[in-house]
C-alpha cells in the first residue's frame, strides 16, 4: 500500500477510471475492480505515513520517505520490528480510511453499520451512523493481504506480514467506542441515542507503537502439517493476535548506507541535550557528539481573550539552543 499507489490521472491527466499501481500485478487488478475505493486507500496510505513519522519522530529511524518504491526504502523489506510496525499501521490505515468513507456516504458499496440497532442492554437507543468497521476490515484483508497470500503462506516473511497486518486491524477493532447524544427539554437526557465509532487514528498509532516496543522475535516451526511462528526464546510467553512479531534484529540506524535506501543515518538530526532517552544527544548521535547553535524562535505570548469572541496574542522572540548530531 505504501508503494505509491496512485491514479494515472494525478500523474498524466489520463482517464480517471484508469488506475495504475507501482506494485505487483494481482493488486493492480484488485485496484481496477475497486476504483471507487481507491481515493480512500490513497488517503489511508498517507495517513499511515503521517502516523509513522509522528510515532518515530524522536527515534533514529524516523520513517523518512523516499522518491522510490517502496517509499520507506529497503528498511521495510527486512524482517525487523520497524517493518512490523509499517505493515501493521498500513493495514490499520486502509481499514480506517475505508470505514470512514463508508460512514460519510462516499461509497456505493457500503454505508453505516445497519446491524447496530434497537435498544441496548444499558437502555439507550442505538441510532445515528455507526462506523461500518466490519466492511473496512474485510476490505483491508482482501486488498492489503493479497500480496502475502500470493507468495504462499508458508514463508517466514509472509507469515510475519500477515500476522502484523491483522494486529494492526485489531488495534481499531479492540478500541471501538460508544458515542452518545442526549435529547430532551433544556438539555435533559430524556432520550439518549448512541452509535459505535472508531477511535481517533492517533489512538490506533499509539496502540501499535506500544506493540512495537514490546514486539516478539519469532522463528518458524512446523507443528503437525502447519507452519507457524513461535517465540525464538522459548522462555518468552507466546504472542497474541494483537502483538507485533519480527524475524530479524534491527540495525542501529546510526550511519547512512547508500547501498540500503532508507538507511539515512542520524547526521544533522535534532537531539535533546538533557534527555537520557533515545531522543537524547548521546543515543540519537550514536556517540559522535553534536553541534550547538543559538537560533531565534518566535512564539505567541501574552494571549488575552476579548469579548466576543477571539484571542489576541503578542509575538515574542527569544534565543534558544538547538543541538544537531555530528
Amino acid at each position: 500500500i505504501l508503494k505509491r499507489c496512485h491514479y494515472e490521472q494525478e500523474v498524466s491527466g489520463s482517464n480517471p477510471s484508469s488506475c495504475s499501481f507501482t506494485i505487483k500485478l494481482p493488486v493492480c487488478f484488485r485496484c481496477k475492480r475497486n476504483v471507487e475505493v481507491m481515493d480512500a486507500v490513497r488517503r489511508g496510505a498517507q495517513l499511515a505515513i503521517d502516523e509513522c513519522q509522528y510515532q518515530f519522530r524522536n527515534r533514529r529511524w524516523n520513517c523518512s520517505t523516499l522518491e522510490t518504491v517502496p517509499v520507506f526504502g529497503k528498511v521495510v523489506t527486512q524482517g525487523t520490528r520497524e517493518a512490523a510496525f509499517v505493515y501493521a499501521i498500513s493495514a490499520a490505515s486502509v481499514a480506517f480510511a475505508v470505514t470512514r468513507a463508508c460512514s460519510s456516504g462516499e461509497l456505493e458499496k457500503c454505508g453505516c453499520d445497519r446491524n447496530v440497532h434497537g435498544v441496548s442492554p444499558d437502555g439507550f437507543q442505538w441510532s445515528g451512523c455507526s462506523d461500518n468497521i466490519a466492511y473496512g476490515v474485510a476490505f483491508s484483508q482482501s486488498f492489503v493481504d493479497i500480496r502475502e497470500r500470493g507468495k504462499g503462506q508458508s514463508s517466514n516473511r509472509a507469515l510475519m506480514n500477515l500476522h502484523n497486518n491483522e494486529a494492526g486491524r485489531k488495534a481499531i477493532l479492540n478500541h471501538m467506542r460508544v458515542e452518545c447524544k442526549c435529547h430532551g427539554v433544556s438539555g435533559s437526557c430524556e432520550v439518549k441515542t448512541c452509535w459505535k465509532a472508531m477511535p481517533p487514528f492517533r489512538k490506533v498509532g499509539n496502540v501499535i507503537k506500544e506493540k512495537f516496543d514490546g514486539a516478539t522475535e519469532v522463528e518458524q516451526r512446523k507443528i503437525g502439517t502447519t507452519k507457524v511462528l513461535v517465540p525464538r526464546n522459548s522462555q518468552f510467553k507466546p504472542h497474541t493476535d494483537e502483538d507485533l512479531v519480527y524475524l530479524d534484529p534491527s540495525p542501529d540506524f546510526c550511519d547512512h548506507d547508500p547501498r540500503t535506501p532508507g538507511m539515512l543515518g542520524t547526521v544533522g538530526r535534532y537531539c535533546n541535550k538533557t534527555s537520557k532517552a533515545i531522543d537524547g544527544c548521546e543515543l540519537m548521535c550514536c556517540g559522535r557528539g553534536f553541534h550547538t547553535e543559538e537560533v531565534e524562535v518566535v512564539d505567541r505570548c501574552s494571549c488575552k481573550f476579548h469579548w466576543c469572541c477571539y484571542v489576541k496574542c503578542k509575538q515574542c522572540r527569544k534565543m534558544v539552543e538547538m543541538h544537531t548530531c555530528r
